[in-house]
């Protein structure tokens, strides 16, 4: 008796759960769920072509020199790179004085060896990159109550991650009369920023690169807004995997010699152990 009980009991939650699943089905596809403003105008990443992409893919590093001059010069001022050593540029081409002159420019934290109180110093080429910001609450206050991010591993944070950098760095714009005339209600707030590249399309980021020739690149290249957010995304695809080159060198010899060593076994197992019975 407990058994038939305990089959009808099941046989009747099975019952409601396809009863359940096959109503919300039917309003689903009577009712469909209306578009949100993010769906109907958030944007995938615009095509970004780098000399690391591809299985043989290497870094440009003339346009890594780039990047960081751009971010340097440009995207300090609000975001970090706290998981990058100064001596790792050295990787970039620059030598060990470049290195040393690069790091005397930053600021980091120290020690007063006379009193030990708290100081800063000029960095040295085995210090890591500083926090722009002396806190979280520092950083809110300076971007309209938003923390910039740490940028040393953007591009694997991100999907699609240098062309996700490349496309929000091009992509702020006034809001477009379609948005405003299907979503009334959904202006950009004062103190953010329209780019539908962003998640919510709108963030409190302002536009950091917004004329040609902000940064002078030292090589004689033309800084324009594309060829700026171009080499930056490719530098923080460096910052982000500082060995893909090396990965990249590794991996087909290791590859080599797995399938090396696969036919060896193949044609040792068909000379050797074909006869032996178990």
């Amino acid at each position: 008796m407990i058994r038939i009980l305990s089959i009808l009991v099941g046989l009747f939650f099975s019952l409601a759960l396809l009863w359940s699943l096959g109503k919300g089905a039917a309003s689903f596809i009577s009712e469909p769920p209306a578009a949100t403003v993010e769906q109907a105008f958030h944007k995938p990443p615009r095509e970004l072509r780098l000399a690391s992409d591809g299985l043989f893919g290497t870094f440009d590093k003339q346009q890594l020199q780039r990047g960081f001059q751009v971010y340097d010069e440009v995207c300090k001022a609000c975001h970090s790179l706290r998981l990058v050593a100064f001596r790792d540029l050295k990787a970039l081409g620059y030598n060990d004085d470049e290195v040393k002159a690069i790091a005397a420019k930053y600021q980091v934290p120290g020690v007063d060896p006379n009193t030990g109180e708290a100081n800063t110093r000029p960095g040295r080429p085995t210090d890591f990159f500083p926090q722009p910001f002396a806190n979280d609450i520092a950083a809110r206050a300076a971007n309209n109550n938003a923390i910039p991010p740490d940028l040393s591993l953007m591009t694997k944070a991100r999907h699609d991650g240098a062309a996700y950098v490349y496309s929000l760095l091009t992509g702020f714009q006034e809001q477009p009369a379609a948005l405003l005339k299907q979503f009334p209600d959904a202006r950009t707030p004062a103190g953010l920023h329209y780019n539908p590249y962003f998640a919510n399309l709108n963030l409190a980021m302002a536009p950091p690169l917004t004329a040609d020739g902000q940064v002078t690149y030292k090589d004689g290249t033309r800084s324009t807004v594309d060829q700026m957010s171009r080499d930056v995304a490719a530098f923080l695809v460096w910052t982000a995997e500082p060995k893909l080159e090396k990965r990249k060198q590794t991996g087909w010899p290791v590859l080599g010699f797995l399938l090396f060593a696969t036919i060896l076994g193949n044609l040792a197992y068909r000379n050797i152990w074909r006869d032996m019975k178990h």
